[in-house]
């Protein structure tokens, strides 16, 4: 019931985590076009998430190389704060 994911950052390091048990390959800071050829190798044999350098700006062209999943964190590097206290003197 659980899902093993591994994280690489190049296409070596995708191949070799091809050869594994994992359910879920991340492919962290690769180009758009690392991420095509690393599609086109996996022929749907693993699930497959893009992460890394993406934004509202690019989003559609990492969802249109044919990953299965997209993470971003851009909403919160972005994100402003406000330091709230609650402290009440």
């Amino acid at each position: 019931m659980l899902k093993i994911e591994v994280e690489v950052d190049s296409l070596e390091a995708f191949e070799e985590a091809m050869e594994t048990e994992a359910d879920i390959i991340m492919l962290d800071n690769m180009s758009i076009e690392e991420i095509k050829e690393a599609v086109k190798i996996n022929r749907k044999r693993k699930l497959l998430e893009a992460s890394g350098n993406i934004t509202v700006e690019n989003i559609r062209e990492y969802a249109q190389t044919g990953v299965d999943f997209i993470s971003s964190g851009s909403i919160i590097h972005s994100a402003r704060w406000l330091d709230i206290s609650l402290k009440f003197k």
